[in-house]
């Protein structure tokens, strides 16, 4: 498809996004359509993979689900058809606590917990708008991981906006309101 097969003045939908050739990686911010390429760079996957086995490994036998990208949530807050949902967005990495909000396209709604390892290519969309976008969706926890150096930034929703952010730095240990019980020493993941 490509960015000249877009129309700059056309707010487009999920129904739109379904359409979109599956080789080509998208999110849809309110109508709005981002591309998701470049590929992230091998730094940021091996950050992604160790973040991604900490938390599998903590949810073994527990009710919360983990699912890494490419992998759609579809924010809304009550039930649309398709052509009705305008934000679709593939974070890094998805935890889901409510089985009732996966299906066989992904999640619908908030997912509890989200992981952003920033890129050249999303940095800004990440601490912006994306922050904006999970605030206003009440995911309760939001982790937004500098692949450059040992900067982790958890902001945690308190019901109506996200407080100022905990950080965490080289020999911490990373922990989770949503996941009691998960430690992730920082030094591991980079």
């Amino acid at each position: 498809m490509g960015d000249a097969a877009l129309d700059p003045d056309k707010k487009y939908s999920y129904a739109d996004y379904l359409k979109w050739p599956e080789e080509e990686s998208w999110e849809l911010i309110k109508g709005v359509p981002w591309s998701m390429s470049p590929a992230p760079a091998s730094k940021h996957q091996l950050i992604s993979g160790d973040i991604f086995g900490y938390i599998w490994q903590h949810l073994k036998n527990k009710p919360c689900q983990v699912y890494p990208a490419p992998f759609d949530v579809r924010l809304q807050k009550e039930e649309n058809e398709d052509q009705d949902i305008h934000t679709v967005v593939q974070p890094d990495i998805s935890v889901i606590c409510d089985p009732s909000k996966i299906d066989k396209r992904g999640c619908v709604g908030a997912p509890d917990l989200v992981v952003e390892i920033l890129s050249p290519s999303t940095s800004f969309k990440d601490q912006t708008q994306k922050l904006e976008l999970y605030e206003e969706y009440a995911v309760k926890e939001y982790w937004i991981v500098n692949p450059e150096r040992p900067a982790i930034q958890i902001f945690i929703h308190d019901g109506s906006k996200y407080n100022k952010p905990d950080y965490y730095t080289a020999g911490e240990i990373l922990t989770s309101t949503v996941l009691p019980g998960l430690e992730i020493p920082v030094n591991d993941l980079y």
